[in-house]
C-alpha cells in the first residue's frame, strides 16, 4: 500500500544531496509477488514476520546526518508498494542523536527507536536491530549518509532473482587511500580466500536479507563484517551488486587501522565455524595425535640411543621436547574430546539442526 506524506517527513526534509527518482511499483512485479508469496516465518523473540522490509541503520553520533537519512529512506520507500518499518538502533550515542531518534519515532509511524544502554560496538547493535526486525526481508545501511538509499530498490530487485543475501560492492569507494582503502582491499581479499566466500566488499553495511537466513545467524564479538560468511555456512545464495557510495558529510569515522587486529581474530573464528563446528575433534584431534606421534618417536630414537650406543640422555633438549610434545598432544585430544560434548550440548539444548532445508517438494502439494 502506497505510503503517504506525513507531517514527520517534512520535519526532517533538509537538503540531503540525493534525488530520488519516483519509480512506480509496477517496475517491481517479481518483487511483488515473491514477498506476497513468501511463507510466514517462525517468530524469533518477540517479533514475527508481519511486514515486507526491516531497515536497520545502526547509529553511533550521528547527530547532523539523522535528518538528511530519514528523509532520504522516507522518500525512497514512498515510491514502493511495501510495508515497512525504519528501524534505528543507537549504540549509546552522546551528541544528542537519542533525542532526534525518539522524535522521529514519535511523528512517523514507520520509525523505530531502539536505544541500548551503552555502546556496546556495531555487531551488538546490528543483532538488536535484527532480534526486533518484522520484517520479511532486512536491508542494513550504515547511518553516516555513505550508504545510498536510492539503492535500496535494486537490491530488492536482485533479491527477488532468487539469492538470499545481497552484499553492497562501494566500486567507487570515497574514502581515504591508505587509512580505508588499502587495509579494506588486504581484508577482502584475505577474508575470500579463507572463507571461500569472495566478495569484493565485506565492509560495505548495504545489504538486502532474506529473513529466514538472519534468523540463523547468531552474532557475537564483532562479527557483523562476516555476514555473508555466517550466512553461506547456513547454505545461504550469495551475491554482490555495485552500490553507490557517498563522501562523509558530518563527523569523522567510527574505524581505523586499530581494528586490524580483531578482524583477524573475528576471521580465524569464523574459519573454524566454517570448517570445524560440527566436528571440532577433526582438528583437536589431528593436532594431537601428530603432537603425540612426534614425542613417541622421539622417545623411540632416545631410547635407542641410550640402550643401544649407551649414551647419556638426561641432559638432551630432545628428551624434554619429547615429553613436552606427548602431554600436548594428550592436552589437544582431550580438548577434542571436550570441545565435541560442548558442540553437542549447543545443537541439542537449542534445539539447532546441523543442515538447512530449502525447501520439499512431493506429489502431495
Amino acid at each position: 500500500m502506497p505510503i503517504s506524506g506525513s507531517p514527520s517527513l517534512h520535519l526532517f526534509s533538509l537538503v540531503s544531496g540525493w534525488s530520488v527518482p519516483i519509480t512506480s511499483m509496477t517496475s517491481y512485479p517479481m518483487l511483488s509477488s515473491s514477498l506476497s508469496s513468501t511463507t510466514p516465518m517462525p517468530e524469533y523473540g518477540t517479533s514475527a514476520s508481519t511486514l515486507d522490509v526491516s531497515l536497520v541503520v545502526p547509529i553511533y553520533n550521528e547527530r547532523e546526518s539523522i535528518p538528511n537519512l530519514l528523509s532520504a529512506i522516507a522518500e525512497v520507500m514512498r515510491t514502493l508498494n511495501l510495508s515497512y518499518e525504519l528501524i534505528c538502533v543507537d549504540d549509546g550515542s552522546t551528541d544528542g542523536s537519542v533525542d532526534l531518534l525518539k522524535e522521529a519515532s514519535l511523528k512517523d509511524p514507520h520509525v523505530v527507536g531502539l536505544f541500548l544502554r551503552r555502546n556496546y560496538g556495531q555487531t551488538a547493535a546490528m543483532a538488536a536491530g535484527f532480534d526486533h526486525a518484522r520484517g520479511r526481508v532486512i536491508i542494513t545501511l550504515d547511518g553516516d549518509l555513505q550508504n545510498d538509499p536510492q539503492d535500496i530498490p535494486r537490491l530488492l530487485n536482485k533479491l527477488d532473482e532468487g539469492y538470499d543475501l545481497v552484499s553492497g560492492w562501494r566500486k567507487n569507494r570515497q574514502d581515504n587511500q591508505v587509512t580505508r582503502l588499502l587495509p579494506s582491499k588486504i581484508a577482502n581479499w584475505l577474508i575470500g580466500r579463507v572463507t571461500g566466500v569472495a566478495l569484493h566488499d565485506y565492509g560495505c553495511s548495504l545489504k538486502a536479507y532474506r529473513t529466514e537466513v538472519v534468523r540463523d545467524m547468531n552474532l557475537y564479538g564483532e562479527l557483523h563484517r562476516f555476514l555473508p560468511a555466517l550466512a553461506f555456512i547456513e547454505g545461504a545464495r550469495i551475491t554482490e551488486m555495485p552500490v553507490n557510495h557517498h563522501a562523509r558529510r558530518f563527523g569523522k569515522s567510527k574505524y581505523g587501522l586499530g581494528r586490524t587486529f580483531r578482524v583477524v581474530m573475528d576471521l580465524m573464528t569464523v574459519y573454524f565455524m566454517k570448517r570445524f563446528l560440527t566436528k571440532p575433534m577433526h582438528v583437536f584431534g589431528l593436532l594431537g595425535m601428530l603432537s603425540m606421534l612426534s614425542g613417541a618417536l622421539l622417545g623411540v630414537y632416545l631410547t635407542v640411543v641410550k640402550f643401544t650406543y649407551g649414551q647419556d640422555i638426561g641432559d638432551r633438549p630432545l628428551l624434554i621436547l619429547a615429553v613436552v610434545l606427548f602431554l600436548t598432544g594428550i592436552q589437544l585430544f582431550s580438548f577434542g574430546l571436550l570441545a565435541e560434548l560442548l558442540m553437542r550440548t549447543y545443537h541439542e539444548s537449542q534445539k539447532r539442526p546441523i543442515y538447512r532445508v530449502r525447501e520439499v517438494t512431493s506429489q502431495d502439494e
